[in-house]
């Protein structure tokens, strides 16, 4: 099952509207994965700050207290937000010295997310009950996706969940399996990438990821995708810059898009389109198998 939304605003004056847009959103698929749900938010003040780096962990047992503690002499004005399951830290550094600072100081933590713009929320629960733990309904920002799962590949952890974000500003949400995710994965080890999870989902990620570090743009990534995996899949992948959705051949997994001049959505489902400012004027439409749909900021 699985379920998607995700939501790129062009308007700035719905920017304070993201999170209480998203979290309605989501709410509307929880019966598509009740097991744990997982956000990425672009361009919220409180997570993301404007000129900092940021990056999301999942910490365990350490509190916000301990992780502030551990970075302090590598990166003194780093500030620790605590959204429950995980917790985000941004500073104004670049991002590869906040990721590297963060990974020295706190080797025992999962880095889920990195950035200048994103801030990625993952855990276990209901996903309405996730939403409120996250703090959702108060984000602002220009675009979010979110997942809620029901594990069929990998065990229930917030290590498991989507979004899956593996290069600066990517997120990566799927719906469906890949079938040869294993030997795909072994080729993306050979090259030098690392896994945090046995998830199939975190394969396609690492490789939209790949390709995007070898100058590809988004859309001819997602057609390389489709050209190497096999399985059914519905993919939403964001950037700082982008917003795509790709189907695989026979589009058994379902997707629906509304296009407004004021935003674009995607969504498992309608209902989850269906409180979305001035729905009732969109485009609305299914996308084709295997043809890439991109939008830029």
């Amino acid at each position: 099952m699985c379920g998607i939304v995700g939501l790129h605003l062009r308007e700035p004056s719905l920017y304070p509207r993201l999170g209480e847009l998203l979290t309605g959103m989501l709410c509307q698929v929880t019966e598509r994965g009740p097991d744990s749900a997982g956000v990425a938010v672009y361009g919220d003040p409180r997570w993301s700050p404007p000129g900092h780096a940021t990056v999301s962990l999942l910490p365990g047992t350490t509190t916000p207290d301990e992780v502030a503690t551990a970075l302090r002499t590598a990166v003194p004005d780093a500030a620790v937000v605590d959204a429950g399951q995980t917790l985000v830290v941004h500073a104004p550094v670049t991002v590869d010295a906040l990721v590297a600072a963060v990974r020295t100081a706190l080797p025992d933590l999962l880095v889920i997310g990195s950035g200048e713009e994103v801030a990625v929320l993952k855990g276990v629960g209901h996903p309405q009950l996730l939403a409120a733990e996250f703090g959702l309904v108060q984000a602002q920002g220009w675009q979010g996706v979110a997942h809620t799962r029901m594990a069929t590949e990998s065990a229930v952890t917030p290590a498991h969940c989507h979004p899956f974000s593996v290069g600066s500003d990517q997120c990566l949400v799927h719906n469906g399996s890949f079938a040869n995710h294993a030997t795909i994965r072994r080729e993306l080890k050979a090259g030098g990438a690392v896994f945090d999870s046995d998830n199939d989902s975190e394969v396609g990620a690492r490789f939209v990821a790949a390709q995007l570090a070898a100058g590809y743009d988004l859309e001819k990534s997602l057609k390389l995708l489709c050209e190497r995996f096999d399985g059914f899949y519905t993919l939403l992948v964001s950037t700082k810059d982008s917003f795509a959705i790709v189907r695989d051949a026979i589009a058994c997994k379902p997707a629906v898009v509304a296009e407004t001049p004021e935003w674009v959505a995607m969504a498992s489902e309608y209902r989850a389109l269906a409180g979305l400012p001035g729905v009732e004027h969109a485009r609305i439409f299914e996308p084709e198998p295997e043809e890439v749909y991109a939008w830029q900021r």
